[in-house]
């Protein structure tokens, strides 16, 4: 079942896949291996990696009117999408698009290492989280990152957030993050799917001093 703030519809698909509903905007963010619901009116893809940009699902959602809002780095995998409406983004953008107010936050690794001395997911590579408002609520899709300073002064009203570790926060650190930025509601993601499992949910419900909301997935 999905969860309602106010007239918001959320629901998780696995992973870092969610589905919101409100009114006539039907949103995706980071479709992968996801059961498809409607048609999407928006998409947004963080950045390029395999499970979060996925051309086989994005076929499944997308309409030639459909607004697909993905990071840079996803230009040249979306080159092969033959329907929808492309825009490329940065961190610090902010845009409007189809009655969605989108802010672009970065999203990067601090401590998480594929080798010594290189991260999962470098500042540099230019992935992204989403803070997009829809019908007065501010939904925070942070994407694949650690907890980083540029999250500390967000107004959020719901946080999509991983808890995994590995390629994204632990579960501790996921705590630390909502502590600071203090949203009205957290919702761990990143768990279930490649790593991550439910023990990190129990962990991160132990240590968030906000309230969390535990999705089934859908």
């Amino acid at each position: 079942m999905p969860y309602v703030y106010g007239e918001v519809e959320i629901s998780w698909l696995g992973h870092d896949s969610f589905y919101v509903k409100y009114s006539d905007k039907r949103i995706y963010f980071d479709p992968f291996k996801i059961k498809p619901k409607d048609k999407a009116t928006h998409i947004f893809i963080s950045h390029e990696h395999f499970d979060h940009l996925s051309i086989d699902d994005l076929r499944k959602i997308t309409a030639s009117d459909t607004n697909i809002i993905a990071a840079e780095p996803c230009r040249k995998q979306l080159s092969s999408l033959q329907t929808g409406l492309l825009k490329y983004v940065k961190p610090g953008d902010k845009l409007e698009i189809s009655g969605v107010n989108v802010e672009v936050v970065p999203a990067y690794n601090i401590n998480k290492f594929r080798e010594p001395g290189v991260v999962y997911h470098p500042k540099t590579a230019g992935g992204v989280g989403y803070l997009v408002e829809v019908g007065g609520v501010r939904i925070y899709h942070t994407g694949d990152t650690d907890f980083i300073p540029e999250m500390k002064n967000l107004v959020v009203d719901i946080a999509l957030i991983p808890v995994s570790g590995t390629f994204v926060m632990t579960a501790e650190e996921a705590a630390q993050a909502v502590n600071e930025f203090k949203p009205k509601i957290a919702i761990p993601m990143h768990y279930g799917a490649i790593v991550g499992s439910m023990k990190d949910v129990e962990e991160f419900k132990k240590k968030a001093k906000v309230e969390v909301v535990v999705l089934q997935k859908e």
